[in-house]
């Protein structure tokens, strides 16, 4: 992946393919309900800020899930966490076609919003140790599988949407993606996390260990973790709005109106693929300067535009923009506090994507969903600014 070419311990290898799979078949899954979303709200019958409220089952199940999945992480390990949350993720998919209130839809992505914060505090822990014990900033693809496997489920999603029901689309996601796990969780239980440097690891002879974020430290990780959410606000919005969005307010046809989280998800992917290049370039705090600068820009543009040609092309400036913000934070809450760091900072940073989609719809009810989404824009700006702000303590974890 563009990394190095240093030999590498054959069982490392296979645990980052397997992790690699895990990130990717999350975003398909999480992709595959979000194009169908413009179903289930006319399957239901709920209003926008319903559908909002609906919606904030996912994030409920997940933050809370959250809270606890660095302490299962602890006393289970990462990988039989992350295989157990993903294989609840991945089945759970399926409920909500079954839905017809905006409650009862809401009391199912509660059930789904487990699965996904389980899996994603989870599989991150483990990359974070990974990435320790490889010595080499890979972090960022990780996430681009994450947005390649997004970018693959919206686009299939989009060419079934015309032709499947929701349910029978949903019902075989949950299969593809049970199936998908247990194949890639066989190699990740087969081997044992592996012993990185971090401030969790065995301390140095006569030396006590450092407190995982106390201080100065917690501090900083609870920063990080606002300027993950200040992107992931943006990442949540347009999941769960962008089609809509293009369908209701351009009157995009509802293929065409799939094609905004497609283009967007592609949009990430190639930011992160790149990532490890990026960050050699112009360092972490430059480059998460830069990408909030860019995806504020680019969402101003995808919000405001009079068509969808220059919508679609804004979401594509505004995915290049926050490819990278997100996996950096993390990785350097990471750096500051091992797993317990990843854990919190996950946890701050996966609740503005979970939110977002929630303030969004009252938003849009309030005044429209193209004003709403400008929202994306000011918190992207936010967390340029935030970043640009602590650039001196961030060179502590560079």
């Amino acid at each position: 992946m563009g990394d190095g070419r240093r030999t590498v311990d054959p069982a490392l290898r296979q645990l980052r393919y397997a992790l690699t799979a895990f990130f990717a078949v999350d975003g398909f899954v999480f992709a595959g309900w979000v194009v169908r979303i413009p179903a289930v709200k006319e399957q239901t019958g709920a209003s926008a800020s319903a559908l909002g409220l609906a919606l904030l089952g996912v994030s409920v199940g997940a933050v809370v899930t959250m809270t606890l999945t660095g302490r299962l992480c602890q006393r289970l390990g990462n990988h039989p966490v992350t295989v157990g949350a993903a294989l609840l993720l991945s089945a759970s998919v399926a409920l909500p076609a079954h839905a017809h209130s905006a409650v009862v839809l809401g009391a199912m992505l509660l059930l789904f919003g487990a699965g996904f914060g389980g899996m994603n505090v989870a599989a991150n822990s483990a990359a974070v140790d990974l990435v320790a014990a490889l010595g080499r900033p890979v972090m960022p693809s990780f996430h681009a599988a994450f947005s390649l496997g997004g970018m693959v489920g919206a686009g299939a999603g989009g060419l079934v949407a015309g032709s499947l029901s929701a349910a029978w689309h949903l019902s075989a996601l949950a299969l593809s993606g049970v199936r998908g796990r247990v194949v890639a969780g066989r190699a990740l239980l087969a081997h044992p996390a592996p012993r990185g440097p971090g401030p969790e690891r065995e301390p140095a002879a006569g030396r006590a260990p450092r407190p995982a974020a106390a201080g100065p430290v917690g501090w900083l990780v609870v920063v990080l973790g606002v300027v993950a959410a200040c992107t992931a606000y943006g990442e949540g919005a347009l999941a769960d709005w962008s089609a809509l969005h293009l369908r209701e307010t351009l009157l995009a046809s509802e293929g065409l109106a799939a094609a905004g989280y497609t283009v967007f998800a592609l949009a990430m992917t190639v930011g992160r693929l790149s990532g490890t290049w990026l960050l050699l370039r112009l360092g972490q705090t430059r480059a998460m300067v830069a990408g909030g600068s860019v995806a504020a820009a680019g969402m101003l543009l995808a919000s405001l535009a009079p068509s969808v040609w220059p919508a679609l092309l804004g979401f594509v400036v505004t995915g290049l923009g926050l490819a990278n913000i997100f996996p950096v934070a993390i990785g350097q809450a990471g750096s500051l506090a091992g797993p317990r760091g990843v854990a919190a900072a996950s946890t701050v940073g996966y609740g503005g994507m979970l939110l977002g989609p929630v303030a969004i719809g009252f938003l849009a009810d309030w005044f429209s969903l193209a004003t709403a989404l400008t929202s994306v824009a000011l918190l992207s700006a936010a967390a340029a600014a935030i970043a640009y702000g602590m650039r001196g303590s961030a060179q502590t974890v560079s």
